[in-house]
């Protein structure tokens, strides 16, 4: 169990580490379809995954299946406009359990 001035400094390196709202936007706004945004959140594979399709999408457009695929790529950035607050959620609290051992462990080391 953490002391209280522990949790304090927890709270305090969860708040320095909290992703920007306003940023995880502007770049859903003009790098959304790069997946800008989940890079920015951490979500590398699934940002892969949105640079993939788009790349996958443009190079068959020729073959018709590319329009679907982009289309698709344009409702998962839509989405994703919506699911950002959430993803910062996820975010803040996962920080907050990390934050949270590494105090706690370090306190566990200093005892011994």
């Amino acid at each position: 169990m953490l002391t209280e001035q522990q949790q304090l400094l927890v709270e305090q390196r969860v708040t320095n580490e909290k992703k920007s709202t306003g940023v995880a936007y502007l770049l859903w706004f003009f790098l959304g379809y790069l997946g800008g945004h989940r890079f920015y959140l951490g979500r590398v594979g699934s940002a892969i995954g949105m640079i993939a399709l788009l790349i996958v999408g443009v190079v068959t457009t020729y073959f018709v299946v590319g329009f679907f695929l982009l289309i698709a790529l344009g409702i998962w950035a839509l989405v994703d406009a919506f699911l950002i607050p959430g993803m910062i959620r996820a975010d803040l609290q996962a920080a907050r359990v990390r934050i949270g051992n590494e105090v706690a462990l370090g306190t566990i080391a200093q005892q011994r």
